[in-house]
Formats: structure tokens, sequence, C-alpha cells
């Protein structure tokens, strides 16, 4: 293989340290959290959001309020979008069928797709009020039928942003609180004395959010793994360094530690997206957040061959994989580990990230090895049920189970098959043996 990096980022050892440091951080706030509720949440409020209110939690009267200074045609741009995402939702909700099938005469086997009983969906807003992510998490929600959603995001300028607000309100969200951060996750989970705690945490955010998802994993479910975005270009001469470098930067300039790839076996087309990237740098507004997310978390890797360069994408396994190349279907193909594919040059990823329809919640930090982004399916839970309508099939299953049972040593499970034998199938069977 001849791979070579043109530009590395910052190095992993780097990156290690300052997770470690985030991750403490977070363990102590939560604790914090966990023993002072509404006092911790109120202080930590203060400190990083530089917001305080009687409470939190929006009424109506608010809401209401603030959705009216929604200009019209945004309001049109929010409805629009939505139901791009709710009618792919809605799509993916239908291809998930309950089911229930006869395995042998008198057994009864089938599943459930049941909601989950209420979800925290935390919408990012700090610096940029991401109207979005109300789609992806409340409304994507409501098409699984979840009873209570409530939705947390921050103060946009000292204040509640209307458009967000708007969004959370119109996708479905029974509750909306004005609180971010490591406060807002930790209180949707681990509830306080005016938050009920909520079954699953959705939505994406800083790395300070992600890092008190990932921790309070287990104590409610979550979606994903979701942390600052990441994106991969996967190209080749079909396209211009110009386009390259625009989607490179497009996603660079959400944080400070936003990973942006180049992966190429083209020099030339490598050469110039660097000389693209400087250009672009020095008119681009966002300029100050992207230029150091592209000096510390830019890549540009260059491969001899297409087999490399999927190799290489699926090693990284990057949130966002743009591919503009002569065979994007392939890469469709064969392609194994990613948050989301956007195929060709037609297609960007803010395309996904606003309006398109798929949810633009994915996994991060090679989380897509194992797990894809949120979904409808994310809010429901398959539970299995089984049933036997015979006396005979009682019987047969019974028989089975017994000598399964104490072929692994378990007398007590076993006596649970031969009661049933001795009831439904008239064997008498003694305690502790094997029915035959």
């Amino acid at each position: 293989m001849a791979i070579n990096h043109l530009k590395h980022g910052k190095p992993e050892a780097d990156r290690a340290e300052d997770d470690a440091k985030t991750a403490a951080v977070v363990a102590a706030t939560l604790k914090d959290i966990e023993q002072r509720g509404d006092v911790a949440v109120r202080e930590l409020a203060n400190k990083f959001d530089g917001y305080d209110r009687d409470s939190y939690r929006l009424s109506q009267d608010e809401i209401d309020a603030l959705i009216a200074k929604v200009s019209p045609r945004d309001l049109e741009d929010i409805k629009f979008a939505q139901a791009q995402v709710v009618n792919f939702a809605q799509a993916q909700r239908d291809s998930m069928l309950d089911i229930e099938v006869e395995t042998m005469p008198g057994v009864i086997l089938g599943h459930k797709n049941i909601p989950v009983q209420s979800v925290g969906c935390y919408v990012p807003g700090g610096k940029f009020p991401m109207v979005a992510s109300a789609h992806m998490s409340v409304a994507t929600a409501k098409v699984a039928g979840v009873p209570r959603i409530i939705a947390c995001t921050p103060p946009f300028k000292g204040e509640p942003n209307p458009a967000v607000i708007a969004a959370m309100h119109l996708g479905g969200a029974h509750e909306i609180y004005v609180l971010g951060g490591i406060q807002a996750v930790g209180a949707m989970a681990i509830g306080t004395e005016t938050i009920d705690p909520v079954h699953l945490l959705v939505g994406p955010g800083n790395a300070f959010v992600a890092e008190a998802k990932r921790q309070l994993f287990g104590r409610v479910g979550i979606d994903l793994f979701a942390g600052p975005t990441e994106t991969m270009v996967i190209a080749d001469e079909t396209v211009d360094a110009e386009m390259c470098a625009t989607d490179l930067l497009g996603q660079a300039e959400h944080g400070y530690n936003s990973p942006a790839v180049l992966v190429t076996n083209s020099r030339k087309l490598a050469e110039e997206t660097l000389f693209e990237i400087d250009r672009i740098l020095n008119i681009l507004p966002t300029a100050t957040t992207a230029r150091v997310s592209w000096d510390d978390y830019g890549e540009v890797i260059l491969c001899d061959t297409y087999d490399e360069i999927l190799a290489v994408a699926d090693d990284i396994a990057s949130e966002h994989v743009q591919v503009m190349t002569d065979r994007d279907d392939w890469f469709l193909e064969n392609m194994t580990c990613y948050g989301a594919l956007f195929l060709g040059p037609r297609t960007n990823v803010s395309n996904g990230d606003k309006v398109i329809g798929t949810n633009h919640t994915l996994p991060t930090k090679k989380a897509g090895r194992y797990t894809g982004g949120l979904w409808v399916g994310k809010y429901l839970k398959t539970h299995s049920y089984q049933k036997i309508t015979t006396d005979e099939a009682a019987a047969r299953i019974g028989a089975y189970g017994s000598r399964l049972c104490l072929l692994e040593g378990f007398v007590g499970h076993a006596e649970q098959c031969n009661l049933r034998v001795r009831r439904y199938g008239g064997q008498n069977v003694p305690y502790g043996e094997a029915a035959k």
C-alpha cells in the first residue's frame, strides 16, 4: 500500500489527553447534579450559559410568543424541512413490522415494536442555533409514538432562540427547557426536583455533551456517540479543488475540534485543495473556528488505488462521507463503516444536516463501526413473546427443554419443563430427571 499523509492533524496522544480532561470534568459535574439537583443545574446554567430564570421550562405562552417572532418565510422553511424528516422517518417506521409466526404446530412466537416511554432530546445551540436538530430528534420521536418528549437547548445570545423553539414545538415536544451542556443532559437523565428523568437521551452535542451521554449510558439509554462533527471527502479528478475545499470547511466551522479529511488518489487535486482551503479561510466569515479545526484536525491522505481509499475510509469511519468519484455506487456497495454517505457532487452534507430528510444525528469517534445514526428505530424497543396453544406442543417442547436444562446442570429450570410434560403430556417425570 502506498498511503501518504500530505497533512496531519493533532497527534492521537494529544487527542486522548483532551478526552481524559473532558471525562473528568463531566464525571464531577454529573455527580454534583445527582447530589444537589436543581441547585446544581441553576449554578451551571449561570456559569456556562449566563442565563437564569425562575423556571427553565418554557410556558405555553412563552413558546407562542417566541414562535410569533419567527418570520413567515423562516417558519415555512422549518415546516418544509420537518416534513421531509417526518416523511422519511414514517417510511422507516412502516418498514418495521410486528411479527407473529407459528414455528411448529401449537407454538406461537412473535415480537412487538414498542416506543420508549420518555425521551430527552438535546438540541445544540450555544454557538449556532441548531434548528435542524429539533426535527431530527423531536419529530422523529413523535413519529415513533413516544408518549413523553422533552427537549433542551441552550440560550442563544442570552435568550431562547425563536426558530429552535418553534422547531421543537412543531416537532411535538411536550416540555421545552432552556438549558445547555452537561447540565441539560444530566438533568434529563438523572432527574431533579422539577424535571422527571427520561428513559432515553438523544441528540448531538459538543465533546462535553457526548461524554456526558457516554457516562450516563446504563442509567438511561442513549441513541449513539454523537460528538463533534466529522467529515470526510473521498474524491478523484472528476471534481475540482473548490468543491472539495468547500465541503471540508463547510463542516469544520462547527467547532474547534471537528475533523475534516480529504482522501484522494490524485496528488494534483490534493495540492490544489490545500491551496483552495487557504484561500477560502481568508474570506470565510466563520474562519476563526474553521481554521482551528483545520489546523488541528484536518488531514489530507493520498492513496494509489480506490481499494486503498476504501480501506482508509472504513478505518477512519467518519460521521459524514462525501463521495465524488467516477464510481460512487461502488463505494456505496463496499463501504461498511461510516455515519452517512453523500453520493455525487450534486449532493452535499449540508443537505443532510438541514433539509433532505435523512437524520443528521450520526456516529462519531469510529462508532460507525458498530452503529448507524439516529432513526425512528432508535426510539423503539423490539420485545419478543411466546405462547404454546396445544397440549402436544407443551409436552414436546417441555421434553426438549428438560433435557437441555439438565445438560447445563439447572435442575430447577428442568422442573419448569417437566411440570408441563406431566400436566399436558401425561408422563410421570420424577423431580430432577429429564423428560424422555
